[in-house]
């Protein structure tokens, strides 16, 4: 807290709220908006008070660092100490702060800066006490432990014969020099180059096995390794409907946007990640819910020409979740209409896509499908969702990006000649019929992608190898003698 003895709490936040936002964030660990809590650390205390006193202070000034919770802790606090100050300056009126400002160099940080929330001499936003989110700058989001890790699952891309040799070594490393309990999907080992490998067979007599959709191991993975393409990746984050555990990711597939680790120096890769010694993105996937109606019952009611209540209406629909790491691709399928498919953004229609379909994806989705279709690419820790159209019929309907924390919803319009499928990733493709509701919103569950560098490095060596983003030949120099013509 932050007590003055001759005004109240929140003339004491209107002062650093008039501080320039590069030092409010220097000088503050966490600013909760909405709240007259300051809350920061022992380190970052004294830190505070000498930017406090460079603010007109003539009263008295107490800073109490309030306990906090260590992230690799199991929930612990950690009690600050309280200091005191007393600081008696004087200061003109005329002087700007902003003038000192210029010899404070700005931090390394990927948000942007802490928007003033006072407008004008009287204006200012009302403040939500209810709604406050802590956010941790992307660039310090590093890997660690609680405890030292156990048991891992390898997954590998099924039937394809240059990741045998990968796989037996990454394998025989694991149980062996790591003793690591590994996870494997059981039609893997139903491989007959594996089943007919004797040598290899003392080594899968060790693994435990399970079979997709049929076996729950969200509670048993410590971490992830994939190898294969970017399939593997989104694979992975198929079978956790809810945490997901860190995922490493081996680039042995055709593309490899997602997949930044190079084999060949595995074993020291493996043993730095298990020391928890990485750097992680935080990729953000969709919580995507289908709503469908129940045919056979509807088509009961109607023969016995039953009006129902709302609450029997909705006891007939099936609601059916998914996880998306990618995009979630709603189109015309077979039909050779056009889809008419209307989009609601928080209840309210903003438009009716009329075309081959629409993508709704993530950041990270921004570079699959989504670009094809002539969307804009996104990094992975900008909190965002991209709707983007695909062949539409008008000159004006260009791809937009929306704030993560919107409600979509997409349905068939009611007077669309055909119906809509859609799919998730790829994968579970349904129809869509009139009355059914696919709703879209940004999930708390996201998979943390370990780094080969940093999370900025390795989207842009993305870019550059797998997509060849701005590669063009160089523009030769013009020389002096050639200037003159």
């Amino acid at each position: 807290m932050i007590y003055s003895r001759h005004h109240d709490v929140s003339l004491s936040w209107e002062k650093l709220g008039n501080m320039t936002s590069t030092r409010r964030q220097a000088v503050i660990g966490r600013f909760v908006p909405g709240s007259h809590e300051l809350t920061v650390d022992r380190s970052l205390a004294t830190l505070l008070l000498a930017r406090l006193s460079d603010m007109d202070c003539g009263e008295e000034v107490r800073v109490e660092a309030a306990s906090y919770c260590c992230s690799t802790c199991d929930g612990g606090e950690v009690s600050g100490r309280s200091l005191a100050r007393r600081s008696r300056k004087t200061r003109s009126l005329s002087s700007s702060s902003a003038g000192s400002s210029s010899d404070y160099r700005r931090p390394q940080s990927l948000h942007g800066p802490s928007p003033v929330t006072k407008f004008g001499p009287k204006a200012c936003m009302l403040q939500n006490p209810h709604t406050i989110m802590h956010i941790q700058d992307p660039a310090s989001q590093r890997l660690t432990w609680n405890k030292p890790p156990k048991s891992v699952l390898v997954i590998k891309k099924i039937r394809d014969a240059s990741l045998l040799q990968p796989f037996k070594e990454l394998c025989v490393f694991l149980t062996e020099m790591k003793d690591l309990i590994v996870y494997v999907e059981k039609k893997v080992l139903e491989d007959p180059a594996i089943l007919d490998d004797e040598n290899f067979g003392t080594t899968t007599k060790k693994f435990c096995t399970f079979r997709d959709d049929l076996d729950d191991i969200s509670n048993r993975i410590d971490f992830i390794i994939c190898l294969g393409g970017d399939g593997t990746l989104l694979y992975a984050s198929s079978l956790f409907q809810e945490s997901v555990p860190p995922v490493m990711a081996f680039h042995l597939g055709s593309l490899g946007f997602l997949t930044p680790f190079k084999f060949d120096t595995y074993q020291s890769q493996v043993t730095q990640i298990i020391d928890g010694n990485a750097a992680i993105v935080l990729r953000s996937r969709l919580k995507v819910c289908v709503l469908k109606e129940n045919c056979e019952k509807k088509a009961r009611v109607d023969e016995k020409c039953i009006v129902l209540t709302n609450g029997d209406i909705e006891g007939s629909r099936k609601a059916v979740e998914y996880q998306v790491l990618n995009e979630v691709v709603v189109d015309r399928g077979p039909s050779s209409y056009l889809s008419n498919v209307d989009l609601f953004l928080d209840g309210h229609l903003i438009t009716t896509v009329q075309g081959d379909g629409v993508i709704v994806s993530t950041p990270t989705g921004s570079t699959a499908y989504a670009v094809a279709a002539g969307a804009s690419m996104i990094h992975p820790n900008v909190p965002a969702i991209m709707i983007t159209p695909i062949c539409p019929h008008s000159l004006s309907f260009r791809p937009i990006v929306v704030p993560a924390g919107v409600e979509l919803k997409i349905m068939l319009s009611c007077d669309a000649r055909n119906t809509a499928w859609v799919s998730f990733d790829g994968r579970k493709r349904q129809e869509i019929c009139h009355g059914d509701s696919i709703t879209i919103t940004t999930s708390c569950f996201p998979v943390p992608s370990i780094c080969f560098r940093d999370p900025v490095n390795d989207w842009f060596e993305s870019l550059a190898q797998c997509l060849h983003w701005n590669v063009r030949k160089k523009q030769n120099h013009i020389s002096s003698e050639d200037e003159e013509f």
